[in-house]
């Protein structure tokens, strides 16, 4: 069983980190909600917001998204853990699945390449934080510590 760090050093580092891109991609959204107002919820338009190409649906999805990864960025507790686990994974799929169907009528959320660059970086950015974001008791860390720099002497127990 893999195990995460528990009360990793740069977890304020990690937190500011994903708090970071949740802010970009709040603002994003809600630059694309304006830009985008007008047109259909899957349109095919080259409207972009922040140097990504984006429709209304993806706009809104990514204010959704960006709220709730400041929410979880904001939190001490391991629902920031959680959420960047998960949101990392989202991202990651999600932009390999809109790279699949860039060029085709299925590219509903009008991904272009750069777009999914940023979505799997975001998704790897994430996905680390989430990693070393997890809070405990000190006993917990103590005893990953000592897990992880004598385990032979665990063995020996």
């Amino acid at each position: 069983m893999a195990h995460f760090p528990v009360n990793h050093p740069a977890r304020p580092l990690y937190r500011v980190l994903s708090g970071l891109i949740g802010l970009y991609i709040l603002a994003f959204g809600v630059w694309g909600v304006f830009e985008t107002w007008g047109d259909g919820l899957f349109s095919r338009q080259d409207t972009y917001a922040l140097g990504l190409r984006t429709n209304l649906a993806f706009s809104l999805v990514s204010v959704v998204f960006g709220a709730v990864l400041i929410i979880g960025a904001s939190r001490r507790n391991n629902l920031g853990h959680y959420m960047n686990l998960t949101a990392g994974a989202v991202f990651l799929v999600t932009g390999i699945l809109m790279m699949a169907v860039l060029q085709t009528p299925a590219n509903f959320l009008n991904f272009s390449m750069s777009t999914v660059i940023v979505s799997l970086l975001f998704g790897l950015i994430l996905l680390a934080t989430g990693l070393y974001d997890k809070v405990g008791p000190p006993e917990h860390a103590e005893e990953e510590r000592r897990r992880r720099y004598h385990p032979l002497a665990e063995g020996n127990r």
